[in-house]
């Protein structure tokens, strides 16, 4: 069977996450502070809506796994979804930033609907994007490089989603306090990213065919329930999320709020003049540091294996969180630089645990003899929605619980609040995710038996 996947391809997997990426930049960095700031929902209001609708949405998307397995077009089972679910996707996005003249009550019933349908598309196109890996190639360490490939465009989708996100909404409306502004900064993004789900539809191809079985929910999800590697991956993969998404979304308010200040950098793009603030500075770092960890996570993993190269990165994750406490507000040259250090050893982590996900496929298959990667990676796309529910809940419980008033000097308590924001609290959700990494199963020379094994039973077939 042919595994090797070209550049032109690799690329094309790249965008899907590219596109993917510059929205849920978007919404985890900047979507609690639109509500605040410039919407005008209490904090604990958000937090409470982020709850209920993304554990909805997490259990969406083991739907859309099911029926992405059963899905039989010309183009395959999961690639079709970025051809038609790209341009809903862009459209829901702009309403979902949109700020209708309603009253408070409108606004927040407004929020949920809008807000609720993004994440139900989002789940759409990313469940079967996500289970692309799992059809493009069956050898690990190809699935290593796709994995690169696919970390490296999502942050680079992030990083150019960071870089021009507050320049765009003050140059549409003046102001980050502009309705206007925002409007016009997801209309740009959501042409970009209509267009890159089309070139990676393009530019993909759906190889890899499992070994003919009759199509059975019930075994499918008892399959599912008996995936150790799956649930420890899963565990770990919450861990992440609650990361990173409370370290993003407490970002905006530890600069504007906690650190202050009015220094800002210019810079020039289509003869437009840009200003760039110290929280896009910071954010912006982030991702171009996280671009270094992908690019180093595949020869580290292939040198010392996956496992162990996910363990370092989150111990020092860990350790560096927690060191992040104790710096005072004029240490930002401090701040920014282990915001570097940390978004390398986060930006190891994320390519691996995909890479993972695809091997947990291959322990399912190898083990019961059926496979179902739609569902197996939307099991996955779930976590990583609860993860990201749990931070992002959490975000806005933390600050209504600290006393935050938005636009307006804070208390000593809800600045104290914000710092554990971005440093204690994440430190401790890396450490859940390094305890459930200890207890992964699948080793280099394991998987090597699987693949081998998995390869003569598919050529028999």
């Amino acid at each position: 069977m042919q595994n090797k996947i070209s550049f032109k391809e690799k690329v094309g997997y790249g965008l899907g996450d590219a596109a993917s990426s510059i929205f849920w930049k978007i919404f985890s960095v900047y979507l609690m502070f639109f509500y605040t700031d410039v919407y005008g929902l209490a904090p604990a209001v958000v937090g409470t809506m982020f709850l209920i609708t993304r554990v909805w949405d997490s259990f969406f998307d083991i739907i859309v796994g099911i029926i992405a397995d059963r899905t039989k077009t010309r183009w395959g089972k999961f690639r079709p979804y970025l051809l038609w679910v790209a341009v809903p996707f862009g459209i829901i996005g702009v309403l979902t930033f949109y700020t209708p003249d309603f009253d408070e009550k409108g606004k927040v019933i407004y929020a949920y609907i809008t807000y609720s349908l993004m994440m139900m598309i989002y789940s759409l196109i990313n469940v079967p994007y996500a289970s692309l890996l799992g059809v493009l190639s069956s050898d690990r360490k190809e699935r290593n490089i796709l994995s690169s490939y696919r970390m490296f465009f999502a942050f680079g989708g992030s990083l150019f989603a960071l870089w021009l996100i507050e320049p765009l909404v003050n140059h549409f409306g003046g102001s980050l306090k502009s309705e206007l502004g925002w409007l016009g900064m997801m209309i740009f993004f959501g042409v970009i990213t209509t267009i890159c789900f089309w070139l990676s539809f393009l530019l993909t191809n759906e190889r890899i065919k499992p070994i003919e079985q009759k199509v059975n929910l019930k075994e499918d999800l008892k399959d599912l329930w008996k995936n150790k590697p799956l649930w420890i991956l899963l565990g770990a993969g919450i861990g992440t999320l609650i990361f990173n998404s409370i370290r993003d979304g407490s970002a905006v308010y530890y600069f504007k709020y906690f650190i202050g200040g009015n220094e800002s950098y210019t810079f020039t793009l289509f003869s437009e003049h840009f200003v760039m603030t110290p929280t896009t500075l910071y954010l912006v770092l982030g991702q171009a540091a996280n671009l270094i960890g992908v690019v180093i996570a595949t020869p580290i993993a292939n040198k010392i294996g996956k496992k162990n190269t996910f363990m370092i990165a989150t111990f020092i994750i860990a350790i560096l969180s927690v060191l992040f406490y104790f710096f005072e507000k004029n240490d930002v040259l401090l701040i920014m630089i282990f915001q570097v250090v940390i978004s390398i050893c986060a930006g190891c982590i994320f390519p691996l645990i995909w890479s993972m996900y695809a091997d947990s496929a291959d322990y399912s298959e190898w083990k019961t003899g059926r496979r179902a990667t739609g569902l197996i990676f939307s099991a996955s796309s779930m976590s990583q929605k609860i993860g990201w529910t749990i931070g992002g809940a959490g975000t806005g419980w933390l600050l209504g619980y600290y006393g935050f008033k938005a636009n307006v000097a804070q208390s000593l308590l809800a600045q104290n609040g914000i710092l554990l924001m971005m440093s204690i609290l994440p430190a401790i959700a890396a450490i859940i995710a390094l305890l459930c990494i200890l207890f992964y199963p699948l080793d280099e020379k394991r998987l090597q038996i699987i693949e081998d094994q998995l390869a003569s039973r598919r050529l028999a077939s």
